[in-house]
């Protein structure tokens, strides 16, 4: 397949206004993406002012980026682990004490290798409750892990998880 990329055209995708990216970059830089370690209180009202849906004792860990908080919901006690990536074109929504691990990169984006112009695809990831993403691990577009399951340590997640279910590899498969 060849791309021709001047045929691009996401125009149809409108995550906000520029300003409002703008401001959220900024704030980013400051409170999320530095070794600073403020307060997850601070980043929960951050992240709500910017339209986040954050539950109480939400735990976010330095060094996090998040796309658009807009696009991020997170339960109660969820922890979100030291350089996680929400890549959030889409919406990402973490159940209730889930745990996405060090270095974990969630990615609600993708492009169509299929059509010449290399179209934008976008598709929520929905974590359930009492889930754990292990360290270094990638989840897909369009992918929903469902209550209980565990993702082993660097596993690529690229279609649903069962409940309970635990899950390593690339892709993951379901190894109990």
């Amino acid at each position: 397949m060849k791309f021709n990329l001047q045929s691009f055209n996401n125009s149809w995708y409108n995550p906000g206004s520029s300003v409002k990216i703008g401001c959220w970059m900024l704030v980013s830089r400051i409170f999320f993406e530095t070794f600073f370690p403020w307060p997850s209180s601070l980043k929960r009202r951050l992240l709500t002012a910017f339209g986040a849906d954050i539950g109480a004792g939400v735990v976010i860990k330095p060094r996090v980026q998040i796309k658009y908080p807009w696009f991020l919901k997170a339960g109660m006690n969820t922890w979100i682990g030291e350089r996680v990536w929400i890549d959030n074109l889409g919406m990402v929504t973490l159940g209730e004490n889930s745990i996405l691990s060090q270095g974990v990169y969630l990615c609600t984006g993708n492009h169509n290798f299929k059509k010449e112009s290399f179209d934008l695809m976008v598709g929520p990831i929905t974590i359930g409750n009492s889930v754990w993403i292990g360290a270094m691990s990638v989840v897909g577009p369009g992918v929903t892990a469902a209550d209980g399951c565990v993702v082993s340590l660097g596993s690529v997640v690229k279609s649903n998880l069962t409940e309970s279910g635990i899950y390593s590899g690339n892709p993951a498969v379901k190894i109990r």
